[in-house]
């Protein structure tokens, strides 16, 4: 049926305009303020978006392309204060994740990721196999006016989010993270370290991080921070109105288990494995 060969509907929206809103702010400089800060109110006018638009493709209320058009991203980054935190939360959802990539000797890329929501899925075992049923059902609602409503032949809205960036100069870098809504945010602290601040790849993903709202296990919607962060950039985002949470931990597996591959014009491949995790990169 033509239903099932639809996409799903997923956060990729959020991602993609996480990042062009972002740019439009014109930060130069990673790991201050201004990186967190930018990120951060970037991330709550996409969450909004994704919010009222991202459900089954046969029912969207508008086109998602439009919103990551130029003049859409423009105007909705005018609205970022570059001083003051936007009021939050707005309603989050959780999850159960985790992410791959590989690259072949032709250098093909894949950006992979698989949950089945919630530590047992559904509870339901397919039988004679053992496979747990996901539990991607919860995000609908009964609610007969709400976006993601339950109806037949209708795909639920999910987190699931695998990212892949092809730069101009050749490189291809597939990369992502687990961590229900930390998934776009975790995406683009580490694309924009390594892409735009030029940090190393390995360095982008082991730097502190942060996550703003709930995700899988976490209740509270504040923005929460590692604790190896500046107390001077701390101090700074409480001071323009961040609900601010510092874990702790000087690394949090609640920041999101992120890896990421990049493979050069020459072929050599480099890779990244989040020391928040039992991930590693390997190479045959």
């Amino acid at each position: 049926s033509t239903v099932y060969n639809l996409p799903p509907p997923t956060q990729g929206l959020s991602a993609l305009m996480i990042l062009g809103l972002f740019e439009r702010l014109g930060v130069t400089e990673g790991e201050g303020f201004a990186h967190v800060h930018g990120l951060v109110e970037a991330t709550k006018r996409a969450f909004r978006v994704r919010e009222r638009v991202v459900t089954d493709p046969q029912r969207l209320p508008a086109d998602p392309k439009g919103f990551l058009k130029p003049a859409a991203l423009t105007e909705l980054a005018a609205e970022i204060d570059r001083k003051t935190a936007l009021p939050w939360p707005d309603v989050a959802k959780p999850g159960d994740t985790i992410w791959m990539g590989c690259i072949d000797a032709q250098g093909r890329a894949v950006s992979f990721i698989q949950s089945v929501y919630w530590e047992f899925g559904s509870g339901v075992v397919l039988q004679d196999t053992g496979i747990v049923w996901q539990n991607r059902g919860t995000s609908f609602s009964l609610d007969p006016k709400a976006l993601n409503v339950l109806k037949p032949g209708m795909r639920p809205f999910h987190t699931l989010n695998p990212a892949l960036a092809l730069f101009d100069d050749g490189r291809v870098m597939p990369y992502g993270t687990m961590g229900g809504e930390g998934q776009p945010q975790t995406q683009a602290a580490v694309f924009t370290r390594y892409a735009r601040f030029g940090q190393g790849l390995q360095q982008a993903v082991t730097a502190p991080r942060w996550l703003l709202g709930r995700t899988w296990g976490g209740v509270t919607t504040s923005l929460k921070l590692e604790s190896r962060f500046d107390p001077a950039l701390v101090a700074a985002l409480k001071a323009a109105g961040h609900e601010v949470e510092v874990f702790d931990e000087a690394f949090s597996d609640t920041m999101g288990h992120a890896g990421a591959l990049v493979r050069h014009p020459n072929g050599v491949i480099e890779g990244a494995a989040d020391p928040r995790s039992d991930g590693v990169v390997a190479g045959v």
